[in-house]
């Protein structure tokens, strides 16, 4: 099959065979569900590849890219100067003719690489036919952030005028792409550093003493309680868990609920938490809010106290073990006689 016969599809899979599964797969993560499976179904069906087809295919790709990057550069002419110096004259013409057909060339591509917010400094105090026309050849995700930062009486007219808008004059166009364009040339080719950001704060949450830290995360979660779980989640570290080897180990049920109460108000106090290392089962049942076992190096089972105990026959509660045949999740001293009572009242 002539490379002139092959779709679009059947040309990227040829693309994507040639380039090998490293790069392939690299491709695939910045393309949309329905095209990766399109493309996997057609590379699936593909059961030879000609070595002429495969160069063709190669060469095409290039010839596309270099005009995509130059056409980047400096527009549609500028891209068709150079190429006819690097191809030739009805090559170049091919390769433009193609590239416009399928990637469809809009007026306005050159902000598509502008940061919205800078393109919204430039066009917000235009009239409100011009944001439109401009908004209306952006991307919709790119237009409507630049939509959204408008005041509000603005916001209605522009989206009022694009709704009506049906041709604009190609001359218009151009006039108002040129003197756009002319604003923004200290711009297009300028990369914008990303700052700030949960990960920005996060670290420098990280190193504040902790009272700044615990007024500020706890202004947030009054703010923005949803922010505030965000960056807590990302906050954790090793220094905000306390870990405890057999801490009851020696102390009578007195000291040990006072140890509780201890351990309970640190966590509140501090956002923390703490990891116990304990055979004091019946401890663990009463005040931890997950259990699980560690056996020659691993944890085998992780859950809470009632399903953890629950479960276990031999490790587990004293209280446990009276009540298991009739209440399998009851694993303390206090949950057996509340069942017990529960259960003498229903009968009377």
């Amino acid at each position: 099959m002539a490379n002139d016969e092959l779709s679009g599809v059947q040309k990227a899979a040829i693309l994507l065979i040639a380039l090998g599964p490293e790069k392939s797969a690299a491709i695939f993560k910045h393309l949309k569900e329905d095209e990766i499976e399109e493309l996997t179904l057609e590379i699936a069906n593909t059961r030879s590849i000609s070595p002429q087809a495969k160069e063709d295919v190669l060469n095409e790709f290039y010839q596309v890219c270099l005009a995509q990057q130059y056409i980047a550069e400096g527009g549609i002419g500028y891209a068709k100067d150079l190429l006819e110096k690097a191809l030739g004259e009805e090559k170049a013409q091919d390769v433009i003719t193609k590239l416009t057909a399928s990637l469809q060339v809009r007026p306005f591509e050159f902000i598509r690489k502008t940061d919205p917010s800078q393109v919204l400094n430039f066009i917000q105090d235009e009239h409100p036919q011009t944001i439109a026309m401009i908004l209306s050849y952006l991307a919709p995700g790119q237009s409507a952030m630049i939509l959204g930062a408008l005041t509000p009486e603005k916001q209605a007219e522009v989206a009022k005028r694009i709704a009506m808008m049906d041709r604009t004059s190609p001359d218009v166009i151009k006039e108002v792409e040129r003197v756009l364009e002319r604003k923004l040339a200290s711009l297009l080719n300028q990369d914008y550093t990303i700052a700030g950001g949960v990960d920005a704060i996060v670290d420098i949450l990280n190193t504040v003493d902790r009272g700044t830290e615990k007024h500020i995360m706890e202004s947030l979660e009054i703010e923005q309680p949803e922010l505030a779980d965000e960056i807590r989640k990302k906050m954790f570290v090793f220094e905000d868990i306390l870990l405890l080897d057999e801490p009851t180990k020696g102390l009578d049920p007195f000291l040990k609920k006072e140890l509780a109460e201890i351990l309970k108000q640190e966590v509140l106090e501090t956002g923390g938490s703490v990891l116990m290392v304990s055979h004091d089962v019946n401890y663990c049942a009463e005040y931890a809010d997950r259990c699980a076992m560690l056996f020659d190096g691993e944890l085998l089972q992780g859950s809470t106290p009632e399903e953890f105990f629950g479960e276990n026959y031999f490790y587990t509660t004293q209280a446990n073990r009276i009540a298991k045949e009739y209440w399998k999740d009851a694993v303390t001293g206090t949950e057996v006689i509340r069942r017990c009572k529960e259960a003498m009242t229903e009968k009377k």
